[in-house]
């Protein structure tokens, strides 16, 4: 044989040696791949629920501020879903020539309607009151 020959004939065995290679080491990285895709979820989740509760908060306000008595209680929740609903306080107060809402929320793990995290997520607002 010519030494070129010997060459392609070494490289071919070489493959056939590393046959499966890449799929024992996506195996061996499938774990962490998952590990960080759920974490990713988590802080999107996290950051969901800041945005809600700020935004339920600003409802609140805005519906106190102009709404009889349980107006605060209707607005800060007519907006969430069913499963922040159900860990939503709602609590509204008067200062001079303003309302002012706080919703407090839970954040969930991994998906809403599930077990919640220990701590909450907090979001406040102010709107004047309207008729003063």
């Amino acid at each position: 044989m010519t030494a070129w020959r010997v060459r392609v004939a070494r490289r071919v065995r070489r493959a056939r040696e590393d046959r499966g290679q890449v799929a024992v080491e996506f195996l061996g990285m499938l774990p962490l791949i998952v590990i960080t895709l759920v974490l990713l979820w988590q802080c999107a989740l996290v950051g969901f629920t800041y945005t809600l509760a700020g935004n339920a908060a600003d409802e609140a306000a805005r519906a106190a501020g102009s709404g009889g008595p349980g107006a605060c209680e209707r607005g800060g929740t007519q907006d969430l879903g069913a499963s922040w609903r159900a860990s939503a306080a709602v609590r509204c107060s008067d200062a001079p020539g303003l309302v002012k809402a706080r919703v407090t929320l839970r954040v969930p793990v991994l998906f809403p309607g599930s077990v919640d995290f220990p701590f909450d997520v907090t979001g406040e607002a102010a709107a004047v009151r309207e008729g003063d």
